[in-house]
């Protein structure tokens, strides 16, 4: 039915039914307005609390950049960048300079390198002539020492003949680096004589070998060597034997010349280069006596 305005105002209700779903309503509603009591409450609770104070901003001092895109950052950029730029250009200048320093230390001109030139023939025809002259000087030195050292050796120029009690004086007692020859020899053996012609015309050239010559039965040799070894030639030097040729005539013949026996010496090392050897003036006596000889050279 319809109210009048009276019940309207009097909160009159046209029908009284009682529904769940209306008191689930008026709950919820009211549920609401708890909630909403609740979070104006904590609202009103946080709103009293004081506000967390924030960090002041640190101030830092101006270095004179900035980041900033304005005029002002972008001025400090440009200037930032031609400074790098010239300090670049410079350090560049400088490593051009000391590169053209160092290549002008090694780069020399076409008339330098002439001076150059003429300077090192010069300094090497200098050392040419210091070297003449030194070997001129060392081989003067060297002739005179060799002339010093032959005239203290011995001279023999003839040979000597042994007997069986001077064979071993003649040999162990003679001078040191004297070569001493001796030819044994024997009467009818063929070679023998021919040997003693040789070696005494090999004595007047060889003056510092000593030539000496003992018979096979003075110095107590066996028959057998006397017919099969004669003649033969012990060669001695520094009391050692040397050299040991027996039977020459095998191969020299019967018949030989002082020549053959010198290039047979030769060919075996037993006789000294004829550059060192010494020959006597014609005017000069020999040293030893010419009794001790029993073969002498006409």
């Amino acid at each position: 039915m319809a109210l009048s305005l009276d019940d309207k105002l009097l909160g009159e209700k046209t029908h009284y039914y009682c529904s769940s779903s209306e008191d689930e309503g008026e709950e919820g509603s009211e549920g609401d307005e708890g909630s909403e009591d609740e979070d104006g409450g904590k609202r009103g609770a946080a709103s009293e609390k004081a506000p967390p104070s924030l960090p002041e901003p640190q101030l830092k001092e101006y270095s004179g950049r900035s980041t900033n895109t304005g005029p002002k950052g972008v001025i400090e950029d440009w200037r930032r960048y031609k400074q790098l730029e010239t300090e670049k250009k410079r350090e560049q200048e400088t490593e051009r300079i000391q590169l053209l320093k160092k290549l002008s230390l090694s780069c020399r001109t076409e008339r330098e390198e002439e001076a150059e030139r003429t300077k090192d023939q010069e300094f090497l025809e200098q050392i040419a002539e210091l070297e003449d002259e030194f070997l001129k000087e060392y081989r003067l030195k060297r002739i005179e020492e060799m002339r010093h050292a032959l005239e203290n050796v011995p001279k023999f120029g003839k040979v000597f003949t042994l007997t069986k009690g001077s064979f071993i004086d003649a040999i162990d007692k003679e001078k040191a680096g004297v070569t001493v020859i001796v030819h044994i020899y024997e009467d009818n053996i063929s070679g023998c004589e021919a040997m003693d012609g040789c070696l005494a015309c090999l004595a007047q050239e060889y003056l510092t070998v000593k030539f000496c010559r003992i018979r096979a039965s003075e110095a107590r040799l066996s028959f057998r060597f006397t017919e099969s070894g004669c003649p033969a030639l012990l060669i001695y030097k520094n009391g050692d034997l040397i050299g040991n040729f027996i039977r020459l005539s095998n191969d020299l013949g019967d018949d030989f010349f002082a020549t053959d026996v010198e290039s047979y010496l030769l060919e075996h090392g037993m006789l000294p280069d004829k550059t060192t050897r010494l020959t006597l003036p014609s005017r000069q006596p020999v040293a030893e006596d010419d009794s001790d000889s029993d073969f002498d050279v006409d």
